[in-house]
């Protein structure tokens, strides 16, 4: 009589569960890698974005001049941000618009929206938006010369790029 060779059923179910653990390793890990890739192209996007909005917020505080009144105030933020940068005041926002804020962004008549138009304006027509990728609010500050962005989506609850920043994964 022939003796049987082969993978005993034994073997087989010790190498089918082996396979199993290591791909499980390996999703884990991928799936990390890509949280990581996309949390990091969302700084780079925004980082981008802020620095155009800071050119633009010097720009409208040179405009102002010292000491301006409100008219003043408003009519350089015009002529920067709304003529020149090509941005929309957020409180101008109409329904065709469609951003959704999150309950996270509070805002105020410093915050202006980042058009495909104002992308365009910037150099930056690459950066995506939209439904998948959220919308960019941009929050002048012209007494410190400072921009804050937030994007509608977020990263992990965080919207602004300062909060977006402190994520460490």
């Amino acid at each position: 009589m022939k003796k049987q060779r082969g993978v005993t059923l034994v073997a087989l179910v010790i190498t089918v569960i082996l396979l199993l653990i290591l791909a499980s390793i390996g999703f884990y890990y991928g799936n990390n890698v890509i949280k990581q890739a996309n949390l990091e192209s969302l700084k780079t996007d925004m980082l981008l974005i802020q620095a155009k909005a800071k050119e633009y917020v010097e720009e409208a505080t040179f405009k102002m001049g010292i000491n301006p009144d409100d008219a003043k105030k408003e009519q350089a933020r015009e002529e920067v941000y709304i003529t020149m940068a090509k941005l929309k005041k957020l409180s101008q926002a109409t329904t065709e618009d469609s951003l959704n804020i999150p309950n996270g962004i509070t805002t105020n008549d410093n915050f202006y929206y980042v058009t495909r138009e104002a992308l365009k304006e910037m150099g930056i027509e690459n950066i995506e938006t939209g439904e998948n990728a959220g919308e960019y609010l941009i929050e002048f500050d012209e007494n410190n010369a400072t921009a804050e962005i937030y994007n509608t989506k977020g990263y992990g609850g965080k919207y602004s790029l300062t909060e977006i920043d402190k994520i460490e994964e």
